[in-house]
């Protein structure tokens, strides 16, 4: 049972890539074969399902495999989507910056910590370039319970300050994000590990936003979903939702998935175009630190979640991203550099005319410009002129 829906079987279960199976409440975040988890397939929403008079992402708690009655929550959930005329066509941008601490994060993020707490973590420990950090914190201050972040030297500063602000301990890595995350699992040993890349719940979190966009557009399902990917959650979230749904019977395709990494940490969109990613020499740090992810966790699901809605990956670069920022706030959306690359993504695959003006077009950015201040600075820095036309440039 999943909050008082049948689910079928027994129930769901965590599965690893090998096949391995084991209880939802187990504590462990990661397979006995070493790789991630996975929830067990989950039936899709009926429209009738939603629960109307609930504004966050826990109205689709019946999709949902923790008790809502158990949820952390602060209203995360229910963003925008508004449409915007990009260089001649009707595009419509989903504002994740709308959610609580300011990212898209805090989607993943309630529902992992919400199943954390159900089982009875008093602290949790997590590994951040920056906004999953601040969720992650910002959802154990809710909660009442402990939560240290580790996170790169580099990070924006505002970012750190609002980790410090929910009242997280705050440890600084020197080094990659990589390197960061590995120093998380050494010490995972002696604190329940609430990592965004690793846990099966924050995917669960993420799939909502697919959600949102289906009873957005009147329970259809958009022809194109355009995103940045790091790790990928928001890649494999919205193959997970658009998959439920079409089982369910409740869309009759899935919408394409176009993807954009910057073009040094392009893992992902390097794998899915066949290109070796270690052709491209050594890593060049990228105004979208958000997404300098050089190993996926989740590689293997996310290169095969663009392959089976039949999308497209690019490697977007840094000059290209620049141009989006500006783009986007030439229109009034203040996206951090990060959020950007999306729009970057679409302007390339409107150009090769995979992505056609009749089609029903979705960007999601992912962050807000103000969570990012140097870095905005240094593609605003010495512009009197910020208005960019962008868009299909």
């Amino acid at each position: 049972m999943i909050d008082g829906q049948p689910s079928g079987g027994a129930g769901p279960v965590l599965v690893d890539r090998s096949g391995g199976r084991y209880p939802l409440g187990d504590p462990r975040w990661r397979g006995d074969d070493g790789g991630p988890l996975a929830v067990s397939a989950l039936p899709g929403l009926r429209p009738e399902q939603i629960d109307g008079a609930e504004r966050s992402l826990w109205r689709y708690r019946a999709a949902l495999p923790v008790p809502a009655g158990r949820r952390v929550s602060l209203g995360e959930g229910c963003t925008p989507m508004i449409p915007v005329d990009w260089g001649g066509r009707r595009v419509h941008f989903k504002l994740e910056w709308f959610n609580p601490t300011s990212s898209f994060k805090d989607r993943g993020v309630s529902v992992m910590v919400s199943h954390l707490v159900a089982h009875g973590a008093d602290r949790v420990l997590e590994d951040s370039s920056g906004n999953g950090g601040s969720a992650v914190a910002a959802y154990a201050a809710a909660a009442g319970i402990r939560a240290k972040i580790i996170v790169p030297a580099a990070t924006s500063a505002a970012k750190i300050l609002q980790a410090r602000a929910y009242g997280a301990e705050i440890e600084l890595v020197a080094g990659s994000r990589d390197e960061v995350a590995e120093e998380a699992v050494r010490q995972s040993e002696r604190i329940p590990y609430a990592s965004h890349n690793w846990h099966p719940m924050f995917i669960q979190g993420t799939k909502t936003v697919a959600y949102e966009m289906w009873e957005s557009l009147g329970f259809t399902a958009p022809d194109n979903v355009v995103l940045v990917a790091g790790a990928g959650s928001n890649v494999i979230g919205c193959d997970l939702a658009f998959g439920e749904l079409l089982d369910a019977g409740q869309i009759g395709r899935r919408p394409r998935l176009f993807v954009g990494q910057p073009e040094h940490w392009a893992t992902i969109a390097d794998t899915f175009n066949g290109i070796d990613p270690g052709s491209r020499g050594a890593r060049v740090p990228t105004i979208a630190e958000g997404a300098s992810i050089a190993r996926p966790v989740r590689l293997p699901e996310a290169v095969e979640a663009v392959r089976r809605s039949g999308g497209a990956a690019y490697a977007v670069p840094e000059a290209e991203i620049h141009a989006a920022v500006r783009a986007l706030s030439a229109r009034g959306l203040y996206a951090e550099p990060t959020s950007s690359v999306a729009a970057a993504t679409l302007d390339h695959f409107i150009a090769s005319g995979e992505i056609a003006p009749d089609e029903t077009t979705v960007v999601v950015l992912t962050g807000a410009g103000l969570k990012s201040a140097e870095r905005m600075a240094a593609v605003f820095g010495g512009h009197d002129d910020a208005r960019e036309t962008g868009g299909t440039r």
